[in-house]
């Protein structure tokens, strides 16, 4: 089948890739020059493992091909995917900006009838509002239908996802149109679940809230666990075992970030506010991970009383491991704050630097290792999980550091690792270790 992925970018090129590993010819249009030059010579503008690799074989092997041209790209189309960013406003809305102009680009370039599949988080209603502005704008020279297909995948682990995910989701009201993506999507042998327009809309919004909130709850139960004495290493598990409930995502820590969860719980909000509905509960996961953010920083003020003139460095600054991406990583607002309150901060990540030296303050000291960012600092802020980080020789802390204090927001070492060093250690949902002699 002949594909176009409008948008270039993390979900329109793991895709594309991906549709072009199952043997389907794919063109990946993205307006941007220089992204589409590195992608012609194998280099991929986002990490994630196995992606490269991907790139390269097929476009060695004539089925995956980039172009910044809509015409071009758009030759010969069978199906088009629409994968461009809806960032959110101001107001917690969605900007639907990018995807009206791809719409207009449809219409003035298709030359046969055609399946328009939109895989961006959009509001319950963007796709038959887009269905509506593209037979306007089309004139009906064509038939165009459309269908929404949510993706779900997690950065980091991307790859693995789309080949061995727990469902697809197509949303249709034409059942031609539901079966040629059905068709499409069978390589990958993975259970379909067709359902309406609007439902599959609202199921990538109901996913990622559910999500949200169940973080928000662990790490609550976290904040709970330190007042009272209890591990939330072993209540996690505890709760994890229970079949109803599951182990994912009851990993206690400073609160999720990314481009899915932060800008979907905004906007869910704010469509159920534009029904007249006040979705209390989500306001309120979206209130516990912003003061979640900040508990490293209360925890350290705690200790110290005042942060100025401290060397303070931050360990992993993308927000989770396995991703150079830093949308709404805790370590922006840390850094920032703990800049205000007078620290000096140096930071160290194995991948997010470069991206995180275009968002963060021009005032941190970025560093090439763990060891360069610790040394002579008064204490180490863990921000992200990286194996680098959860494998580091703890017993380096005494010798590097001023004096080995670590603020660990992600939980990367149990209570009996730290105990065998000379550490003072704190961390979410557990007793403090405080061995210094």
């Amino acid at each position: 089948m002949n594909i176009s992925i409008v948008g270039a970018g993390y979900v329109g090129l793991v895709t594309g890739v991906s549709l072009a590993e199952i043997g389907h010819n794919v063109v990946c249009i993205d307006t941007n020059k220089e992204k589409i030059e590195m992608l012609k010579i194998f280099k991929s503008p986002i990490y994630e493992p196995e992606l490269e690799e991907l790139i390269s074989k097929n476009v060695k092997e004539g089925r995956l091909s980039f172009t910044h041209s809509y015409e071009e790209g758009f030759n010969n189309s069978n199906v088009i995917f629409i994968a461009v960013g809806t960032p959110s406003k101001e107001n917690g809305k969605a900007d639907l900006s990018a995807i009206e102009n791809v719409a207009s680009h449809i219409s003035n370039f298709i030359k046969s009838n055609v399946i328009v599949v939109i895989k961006s988080t959009v509001p319950v209603g963007t796709n038959e509002y887009i269905k509506e502005l593209l037979d306007k704008t089309n004139n009906s020279r064509f038939t165009i239908d459309i269908v929404s297909n949510p993706e779900f995948l997690r950065e980091g682990s991307a790859i693995n996802d789309i080949f061995n995910g727990d469902r697809i989701i197509i949303g249709a009201e034409n059942n031609k149109a539901s079966r040629v993506v059905e068709e499409l999507y069978k390589p990958f042998n993975i259970p379909i679940f067709t359902t309406s327009i609007r439902s599959a809309e609202m199921i990538k919004y109901a996913s990622n809230a559910f999500l949200a909130t169940k973080i928000s709850f662990i790490n609550e139960i976290s904040n709970l666990c330190e007042k009272l004495g209890a591990n939330i290493d072993d209540v996690a598990i505890g709760m994890g075992k229970d079949k109803r409930i599951g182990n994912s995502f009851l990993n206690a820590g400073i609160g999720y970030g990314g481009s899915c969860f932060p800008k979907d719980t905004s906007a869910l909000v704010q469509i159920a506010g534009n029904v007249d509905h006040n979705f209390m509960l989500l306001k309120s996961v979206i209130e516990v991970n912003k003061k979640q953010q900040m508990s490293l920083i209360e925890k350290a003020k705690k200790r110290f009383t005042s942060l100025k003139d401290l060397k303070i460095a931050l360990l992993g600054l993308s927000f989770k491991p396995n991703t150079d991406d830093i949308r709404d990583a805790a370590s922006i607002v840390i850094s920032e704050e703990l800049l205000n309150l007078g620290a000096t901060v140096t930071a160290y990540d194995p991948v997010a630097t470069k991206q995180a030296k275009k968002i963060l303050n021009k005032n941190i000291y970025f560093t090439d290792s763990i060891e360069d960012a610790i040394k002579k600092a008064n204490c180490v802020f863990i921000l992200t999980e990286w194996e680098e980080i959860k494998k580091f020789d703890l017993s380096k802390l005494t010798e590097l550091m001023i004096e080995p204090i670590v603020f660990d927001g992600r939980n990367c070492f149990t209570i009996n690792q730290v105990s065998a060093h000379i550490i003072e250690y704190h961390s979410m949902g557990k007793e403090s270790v405080i061995n210094l002699n």
